[in-house]
């Protein structure tokens, strides 16, 4: 299960994705003990880190139980080492830096930043040479496929990455042009993680034990990131964790834990942030604890409109729990190829795709 991230030790598969907007540090060290092995931050630009510390500052902290990797992005190898240097020195508890080669949102691609790096595949490694003689700890990378299915340099920005020494690289399965539509293409990077000579994060689509396994098995990585997937459903880090360690096949929560490990993240947020802001960003959050539960569809549309305090969202959740919390939410296993759905029981981590409970 353990795996190296440079000299450092990452005693498990489940790695925490960066998402803006939700991976707070508040967000990071709620999610941790349900199995993250490995937190990222949300997506900070190095230019926030040069010239605007005051406000980038909150982005950059982490608790020290929590294994924390700085994202940055930018463009220039210069400022993105200079940015990586700065952003240690004001979270010294971070163990690694993440250069993000694969944010496919507009304004961040307009300056030349995120996947539109991977249409220069020398840059990409110029920019980890240059992280890497600035900062004393591990430098990842974090790209897609390419461009666009007309423009794969996956195959390239690898190999350069390598070169350059990078220490881990997370691939999302999709290039620029899906955005975060249609299915993940992990078929175009099987077998990846059995060429590379670093450590490979395989990310994109994980809502399920099923998902990770199988991603694992197709393309051979040392690790899984969970993003979108653990909003609202952080114990499916657990359930990962779990099948992977032991083979063990555990149920999913009740409602009635749902609303408890709710209305703890909720309270861990609203101290991170003010209870002004804190509650404006849980309306994103608190309705996805009811995800996969049948006849709560009024329950998450009054947590996503909801205009109260934290007291208030609390005495919510616990109504919530008392007339719905012996239900347990669900997540319907995915149809396999051949149109069986179903379980599938681990034997070891390289065919455990291959028996059907």
């Amino acid at each position: 299960m353990a795996w190296s991230l440079g000299d450092v030790r990452i005693d498990g598969q489940v790695v925490l994705g960066p998402m803006s907007g939700f991976t707070s540090s508040a967000y990071r060290s709620f999610m941790t003990p349900f199995g993250a092995s490995l937190c990222f931050t949300e997506m900070v630009s190095d230019m926030g880190v040069l010239h605007g510390m005051g406000n980038t500052r909150p982005f950059l902290e982490s608790d020290p139980a929590s294994p924390t990797a700085i994202q940055l992005f930018g463009s220039n190898p210069d400022s993105l080492a200079e940015a990586a240097s700065a952003a240690l020195k004001e979270n010294p508890h971070a163990i690694a830096i993440d250069v993000n080669m694969g944010c496919p949102v507009e304004k961040v691609l307009r300056n030349g930043c995120g996947c539109a790096l991977m249409r220069d595949p020398g840059l990409c490694g110029r920019i980890i040479e240059k992280v890497k003689e600035s900062v004393d700890v591990p430098v990842t990378a974090k790209i897609r496929l390419g461009w666009s299915m007309e423009e794969l340099t996956f195959p390239q920005v690898v190999e350069e990455l390598q070169s350059a020494g990078v220490d881990c690289i997370t691939v999302h399965p999709r290039t620029r042009a899906d955005g975060y539509s249609g299915s993940p293409r992990t078929d175009l990077v099987a077998g990846l993680g059995d060429t590379m000579s670093v450590p490979l994060i395989i990310s994109g689509n994980i809502f399920s034990r099923q998902d990770a396994a199988l991603a694992l098995e197709t393309t051979g990585a040392d690790a899984v990131m969970i993003a979108r997937g653990g909003v609202g459903n952080p114990f499916l880090l657990t359930m990962i964790d779990r099948y992977l360690r032991y083979g063990e096949i555990l149920d999913y929560p009740s409602v009635a834990q749902q609303m408890e490990w709710c209305e703890r993240l909720s309270r861990m947020i609203v101290n991170e942030k003010g209870e002004e802001l804190g509650m404006r960003i849980l309306r994103a959050i608190t309705p996805k604890f009811l995800s996969g539960c049948r006849y709560c569809r009024d329950y998450r549309l009054r947590l996503a409109t909801f205009e109260g305090g934290i007291e208030d969202l609390a005495a919510l959740l616990e109504r919530i729990s008392s007339k719905m919390g012996e239900q347990h939410i669900c997540c319907h296993a995915p149809r396999y190829p051949d149109g069986r759905n179903g379980e599938r029981r681990p034997i070891d981590r390289r065919s455990i795709v291959n028996t059907v409970n």
